[in-house]
């Protein structure tokens, strides 16, 4: 993945609080960047994720998560996380993820973060709905392919 493949970035300063005893970000941190990045993502899209499960008892929730370490980020580095759906499933969504330390076009991070759509009453999946499809294709999809 490089920085052209995304039109979705969140920015980020490491925090001391995120790195190890070598002053590289902690690998726990990551999962949490690609997470804050895509609420950001959504709230991008227009979408609000929290009124919509309020009013269908429909979440998602993540059934895979994947991170790989390509270089390391450091203590005060400014970074920034490119957020797509790689995939839409019946009922899951994939997200391509890669951290990149700010105006470098090669990823430091790279992750895939994958989301099952399930009714919180019944705890079986759902399909995606058509709407959530087109927005999620719209916006992200049309340059990127």
């Amino acid at each position: 993945m490089q920085r052209t493949d995304f039109r979705f970035f969140f920015p980020f300063r490491v925090r001391y609080s995120e790195v190890d005893g070598q002053s590289v970000v902690f690998n726990a941190h990551y999962l949490t960047y690609f997470d804050t990045s895509i609420t950001e993502f959504f709230r991008w899209l227009g979408y609000d994720y929290v009124a919509d499960v309020k009013a269908t008892s429909i979440d998602f929730h993540t059934v895979k998560s994947l991170v790989e370490y390509k270089a390391p980020i450091r203590f005060d580095e400014e970074i920034e996380v490119g957020v797509r759906v790689g995939a839409i499933g019946n009922s899951s969504l994939r997200f391509d993820l890669a951290i990149f330390a700010k105006d470098e076009a090669a990823p430091r991070a790279t992750g895939e973060i994958v989301w099952v759509y399930t009714d919180q009453r019944t705890h079986k999946t759902v399909r995606v709905p058509d709407a959530m499809r087109v927005m999620l294709g719209a916006k992200d999809r049309e340059t990127v392919g």
